[in-house]
């Protein structure tokens, strides 16, 4: 009889295109795969994939497979979240997020996850967007909070908010009486979010200009050095005021007003299309009520070691 882990195993090695890929991602070792793929295939009396390279592929009966696997795994994975008791949602579930969430609401996500699915655990990474990306395509993570929404083929995303840029200085810098102009803020080193990102490539188009000063831009892919070089008086920080409602509220930093203007960070969370991916869509769902609530600046977590 055929069972849901020979399916999932079936369905894990096409993806990845490995033996080896699906052990790792499903915990197990390769001849246990090679195991439960043998028994699929003299279960239905056909071969389901091609073993003659390095890449495991489907043969035309495992095509048609794939088609009714993805069926019977996703129509289980929805039973169980609709259905099922919440603490039935086990597992690891592989989290890539943005800096800027981890100053804002992630604690209080963590803690929902808790509370809905006790069974369910999250494994965090923190890194910069172009890295989630890559590794969300790699499926070493399998939910990504970052500047998007991403349109990647097979990538499904929802977003989550806004966050509005802002200039913020150190009192120190006389920068806060008033109406700060560009050739201002122009003698002045720019601190913001590290090369390949999408504030980092707004700051220079707004500064690299022949009317103003060379640009100086200090990047960083850590917020927290950021915010410190900023308090220091290093420097304006370009970054979402959201994340530094206490430097401001204790007046360590101020928003300046300006008509520079930046796009807003527009966050959102990405997955890739797959059969099993109720805990993936549920944790966005979180997410998204989460973010949506209202801005509420968590205590700050420690990203980077």
């Amino acid at each position: 009889m055929l069972d849901f882990r020979s399916l999932e195993t079936f369905l894990w090695v096409v993806k990845l295109g490995s033996f080896r890929g699906a052990a790792q991602r499903l915990n197990t070792t390769q001849p246990a795969i090679s195991q439960r793929i043998a028994q699929l295939e003299r279960e239905l009396g056909v071969k389901l994939l091609n073993r003659d390279h390095r890449v495991a592929s489907p043969t035309p009966s495992g095509r048609q497979m794939m088609v009714y696997a993805e069926k019977l795994i996703g129509l289980r994975s929805e039973m169980m979240a609709e259905i099922g008791d919440r603490s039935a949602m086990r597992g690891v579930l592989r989290l890539g997020v943005a800096e800027t969430i981890v100053h804002t609401w992630l604690t209080r996500l963590v803690k929902s996850v808790n509370e809905a699915y006790p069974n369910l655990s999250l494994e965090i990474e923190v890194d910069i967007t172009p890295n989630l990306s890559a590794r969300l395509l790699a499926q070493e993570i399998e939910l990504a909070f970052v500047v998007g929404p991403l349109s990647m083929s097979g990538l499904q995303s929802r977003v989550l908010c806004d966050y509005p840029i802002g200039f913020l200085a150190s009192p120190a810098l006389g920068l806060g009486n008033g109406p700060v102009a560009r050739h201002e803020l122009a003698r002045f080193p720019m601190i913001t979010f590290p090369r390949k990102t999408q504030p980092y490539e707004a700051v220079r188009a707004v500064f690299d200009r022949p009317d103003l000063p060379p640009i100086r831009l200090h990047a960083s892919a850590s917020l927290a050095t950021v915010i410190h070089m900023a308090i220091e008086g290093l420097g304006i920080a370009v970054i979402p005021s959201a994340i530094v409602e206490n430097e401001l509220a204790d007046g360590r930093l101020q928003l300046l007003d300006t008509d520079v203007k930046l796009a807003p960070l527009t966050f959102s969370a990405s997955w890739l299309t797959s059969p099993d991916i109720a805990a993936v869509e549920r944790v966005a769902d979180l997410a998204r009520q989460i973010a949506q609530e209202g801005v509420v600046v968590d205590e700050p977590l420690q990203a980077r070691h």
